[in-house]
Parts: structure tokens; sequence; C-alpha cells
């Protein structure tokens, strides 16, 4: 592809005189030539970066950093808690860096450890009304984005394309869901 001024290999965006230093923002250009599928990875990638800033930024400022808030997110569906072994599952942690990630949000106040009542031997995670709260602050950037963009007629239609994506990625990367 050559470089023409009507399709750069990318924009910067200019800063405000006098505003403090930001990273640039890339816009990648679209490929012009009808290639869907090109261009919807392209966009897939910049949303996959924008969501893990954003992640970032608002575990962060919480405290927390992106591993803690899925935990938190995780255990937010998790009807009647969830066992460790479960969250380090989903997570993909080692059982010594599961116990580090609850110890430190139990310590946060975020989540307990409850008896299991099924297993003695093993406890359930349950959040607390802290943890409950940081997910929906936290979920709460996203919904506005969502409402923002996709129509309440679509968002049904789009959380199905989601889950179909989901599997098709785990059957063709031979990874595995909890």
């Amino acid at each position: 592809m050559s470089e023409t001024p009507s399709n750069p290999p990318f924009l910067l965006a200019t800063p405000l005189p006098g505003a403090a230093p930001t990273s640039p923002v890339v816009v990648a250009p679209t490929t012009g030539d009808g290639d869907d599928l090109t261009d919807l990875m392209a966009a897939f990638r910049r949303f996959q970066t924008q969501n893990a800033r954003v992640l970032t930024r608002e575990s962060t400022a919480r405290g927390l950093n992106a591993t803690d808030t899925r935990l938190v997110f995780f255990l937010e569906t998790a009807v009647g808690g969830a066992t460790p072994k479960q969250a380090g599952e989903y997570l993909g942690l080692s059982t010594g860096a599961t116990t580090s990630l609850i110890d430190r949000l139990e310590r946060h106040g975020h989540l307990v450890r409850r008896p299991n009542p099924t297993d003695r031997r093993s406890v359930l995670l349950h959040l607390t009304p802290s943890g409950a709260a940081v997910a929906q602050q936290i979920s709460a950037v996203w919904s506005a984005a969502v409402r923002e963009v996709v129509a309440p007629a679509d968002r049904a239609r789009l959380a199905t394309q989601f889950s179909l994506f989901g599997t098709a990625l785990e059957r063709h990367s031979g990874a595995t869901s909890v």
C-alpha cells in the first residue's frame, strides 16, 4: 500500500498549546480495498487495547490492579460464590498467585472467605458491599460506552455475537474456558 495524503499510515492528534504532554493518538487507516475482515480485525485490536487501558486506569484509581478487578468481576457473576480454585482457573493463575490475589482483595475489604457448605475442606469467595461497588463503578464506564454506540435493539444480538466469538476463539486457539 503506498502512502498518499488521502490514506496516511496513521494520524497523530495535535496537543493544544500549553497542554500537558500526552501519548500520541494513533488512528489506523482502513484498507479501503473492501477487505472487511482486515478492517474488522484492526478495529478489534484497537478495541482490545482501549479496553485494557480502561481496565488498568479504572483499577488503579481504586488502588487495584487489572487482575484484582477481573476477579471482582468474576465474583460479581458467581452465584453462591466461587472457590479459590475456580477463581484461579478463570484467571489462569497458579495457586500461589491466586492466594496472594485473594489475600490482597480481602485486605482491601472487597471479598470475604466463607466456609463451603458442600465441602468442609474448602471456602467460597464472596464480594463484600465494597467489592460490589467497585464492580458497579468500573462496569459503569463500559455501560456508558455501550449506551453511546449500541442501539438498544442491537444489544442482544451483539451479546450473542460476543459469546459466539469467545467460543470460536477458544476452539481455534486450543484454550479452555471455565
